[in-house]
Order: C-alpha cells, then structure tokens, then sequence
C-alpha cells in the first residue's frame, strides 16, 4: 500500500465501541482523517445503547489495559477516577474464593478499575473524540467491501434511518464491529477464504442486578468474587460484587452449561445464596435493589485467526471481538482490545505505506490476544459439555498438560507473596504468562507454602461499614 503525501490520507473503522475508539485513536496518530462507522446512535454521556446490551454486566478494566489506554489517551484514569470509578489494588482489596481457595490480601501489586462499562466507554469515547479530525457517522453499517483480494477501495454503508447506501473510500479500513462481525462474508465475495475460527463454549450465561451499597461502603469496600472449583468437573458457579459509581454494586452472577443463573428475582436471589459460599448472599441482602435481574448468553470464547491467511487485502485489518471474544468473567475483553489497538500502532509505526501493513499488524494482534485466550480457555474447558470445536486438536491435550502447573502455581498465590504477585501481573495483562516461570516463582515454589486463609477476607472495619447505618460518619 502506497499512501501519496501530497493528498489527505483517511482511515476508516467500523464500529463505535470501546476497541473502535481505541482504534480510531491510533490510526489518527498515522493518517489525517478517521472516520467512524457506528450503527447505534452513540449517547453523549456514561449511558447504556441499545447496541451494547451486555453492558449491564460487570467489566473490569486491569492494570495492563489501563496503562495502555492511558498512554493511548493521557487523562483517562484521572477522568474516570473524577468520574467516581473505584481503584482497586490487587489483592488488597480484593476479597476472593478462587477454584483454589481464599486469597490473602497481599499489599497492591497490579490494580484495576472498577466502574460501569457506559462510563468506561463514555470517557475514551469523549476524550477520542475530542479530537476533531475523528469524526463518527451514526445509525450507519457497513454492508460490502469493494475491491478485490490484495486490497479494499471502498466500503460500502447504509444509512439505517434513510436507507440508503454511500461507497466511502479509504486507505485503511479496520473491523472492530465484535463478536457479529460480518467481515468472513465480505472477504468471500472479495474470493479472499474466511479465517480458521477456534470456539470454546462452556456455555456460561449471567445474571446482573443493581445495588446502592449498604451501610457506609459506598465510597470504600473491597471487590467480593466466589468461583467455583473447576477440577471438581461440575458446572461453575461465579458470583462478583463490583463497586462502582455512585454508591452502587454492580452484581453478577454466572453458571456454565447445566447451571445457568435465573432471571427472576427470586431465583437470583437463590443462585447467589448456592454459591460455593454464601458470603455474596449475605452482602446483597444488607443491600437495597434498584434495578431488575438482567440476563446475557453471549459469552464463547471464540477465536479467528486471519494472521494465518495468505491471501488477504494489504489495507485490511481485524481488531477486538471481531478477532477474539472472551468468556467475560475473566474481565479481559477491554484489556486485550487495548494490547491491539497498541500492536496495531506498533505496526503502523514501522510498516505504514508497505503492502506488509496489515500482516504486521494482524500478527502483532494474534500475540496481543494470545495470553487473554489461554487465560479463558485453560478452565473453561474443563467445564462439563463445553463445546470445542477447533481445527487445532492439540487445543484440549495442550491445556490439560499445564493443569498441572497451573494448580500448583495458583494455589500457592493464595499465601506466598511473590507467586501472589506473579499471578497478579499474569491476570491483569501486565505480564507475560511465561513470567509465571520465573527463577523468583520457581524458587518460592520449592520452598513450600503456608495454608491460605480459611474464611472470607473481610476485615472487622468493612464489616462494620456494611452494618452501619448509610447516615453515620
């Protein structure tokens, strides 16, 4: 791809999301205009679309993802903190029954925010979009590619409200439309072949209900997680407490295949109290409902693998969902979107007006998403009927033979402060998963471990916080 200097140079990404914000964000770094394509009519404010219905859900943005979004975008932690959404140090302030145990809350190693996705998504909407070469066209999709197989004219988009279409030329397009992506349709009627795709389905489903916290928490409490114990090979019961923005606990519950959380009240109420422990029961119980149950299915981990192809168009590239889905309950999916978008830079950076450009970048996005996948699918695949289907057969003997390590290394995180920390900088996408074998993890590995904690975390002053009434000092 020759870009000519003398004329104006223009990106295009379809959709509007979180990863297309990032992307945008990026590819103005490189060319002069970007134009957004976006089927929702975007809000301004932290508020929820209807294109975005998992939304309701829990979302955690970690450390690894944070710091490149803030570097992508400098102000954004100090926008959402103002916003009000909570920090929270790993691990101490967190309060975790993992498949292992309960977690010692060791002093800060890695953190995450912890805020509603709207907000999140509003911040880096607004601080992207003040730049004003980026614009966005709203309640627009992208129908067809034009062009052939080495490259893309033109993509062609439908105005939702008017019906009708308009061909808009670029010289970079990228897909970050998510897990829907229509890009294997397009690419076949371009007679480029549609990527290998890996699927693994445990067929996770979640359940998410709004608090106000109780007591005197609204400002200061911990992250509560109960996981259930994959090895037992029964199906996962997860429930999370998440504090957000004001004074409010997002709470999701989730269960794979055979034991899927209900959507009524009541039944809710019930999963959470059949948890591996009962302590989100007894929290939600001090709190006071403001919203009804809502319920999501969309949660496969699903994988497409377009660095592989051999024939594809030199100005074409895939980013996000659209590349690779997560089960949400490891809290990845914006973090890995955030290590794309700055692989994605990486390769604009050295390979910008080469027809190599988008196989750079391709690859440099499969290694971004690398360890996000195996973290999701290393349990998730032990889950009774999970669904597997991947044109790798290795996928499934590969993660078996690292159970073994995995247990062991995960199990003495709960009371041994450098695996902990090891572990913390492996979750948050701010290590590499190989650090997990570090000559510090190994040697604290051979010298044996203390018993974790055999009770929840909770301190006797968060306690009393909960207990306490909302109008206390």
């Amino acid at each position: 791809m020759t870009l000519s200097v003398t004329r104006t140079t223009h990106g295009l990404v379809l959709g509007g999301g979180l990863a297309g914000m990032l992307t945008a964000r990026v590819l103005r770094r490189h060319l002069d205009q970007v134009t957004v394509i976006e089927r929702d009519e975007l809000p301004e404010g932290p508020h929820h679309r209807k294109g975005l219905p998992q939304a309701r859900h829990a979302h955690l943005l970690w450390s690894g993802g944070a710091r490149l979004i803030e570097s992508l975008l400098p102000g954004t932690t100090e926008r959402l903190q103002a916003a009000g959404a909570r920090r929270i140090g790993v691990y101490r302030d967190m309060v975790s029954l993992t498949a292992y145990g309960w977690q010692q809350r060791f002093p800060e190693t890695q953190f995450l925010f912890a805020a509603s996705r709207p907000l999140l998504d509003w911040t880096v909407r607004d601080l992207t979009l003040a730049d004003r070469q980026i614009t966005v066209r709203s309640r627009t999709e992208a129908v067809a590619l034009l062009g052939d197989a080495t490259r893309v004219t033109a993509v062609t988009v439908r105005d939702l409200d008017q019906d009708t279409t308009t061909d808009l030329t670029a010289d970079l397009v990228v897909d970050t439309t998510g897990r829907g992506s229509r890009l294997g349709k397009w690419l076949d009627a371009l007679d480029v072949p549609a990527p290998q795709e890996d699927v693994v389905d445990s067929g996770i489903t979640y359940a998410t209900r709004v608090y106000r916290a109780p007591g005197r928490t609204a400002d200061s409490f911990p992250m509560v997680s109960v996981h259930s114990d994959y090895r037992t090979r029964e199906p996962g019961r997860f429930g999370l407490i998440l504090p957000v923005e004001d004074g409010q606990w997002i709470v999701t519950l989730s269960g794979t295949r055979g034991s899927e959380p209900p959507t009524d009240v009541d039944g809710f109420t019930a999963f959470a109290k059949d948890l591996a422990h009962p302590l989100i029961s007894e929290l939600i119980g001090l709190a006071t409902p403001l919203t009804p149950v809502q319920g999501s299915r969309s949660t496969a981990n699903r994988r497409r693998y377009y660095e592989r192809d051999t024939v594809r168009p030199e100005n074409l590239i895939a980013l996000g969902d659209a590349v690779a889905g997560f089960n949400p309950v490891y809290g990845h999916g914006m973090s890995a979107a955030a290590r794309s978008a700055a692989a994605l830079d990486r390769a604009l950076r050295r390979n910008l007006g080469t027809p190599e450009l988008a196989a750079a970048a391709q690859r440099g996005i499969s290694r971004a998403v690398d360890d996000p996948w195996n973290l999701a699918t290393a349990q998730d695949v032990f889950y009774p009927n999970c669904r597997i289907q991947a044109d790798d057969p290795r996928l499934e003997e590969e993660l078996n033979s690292q159970e073994r390590f995995t247990e062991l290394v995960c199990t003495a995180g709960l009371n041994t402060a450098p695996v902990a920390a090891a572990v913390a900088g492996v979750s948050a996408l701010a290590a590499p998963a190989t650090s997990l074998q570090s000559p510090a993890v190994l040697g604290a590995l051979r010298g044996g471990t203390t018993p974790a904690p055999d009770a929840p975390t909770l301190t006797d002053e968060e306690w009393a916080r909960v207990n306490a009434p909302a109008d206390q000092d």
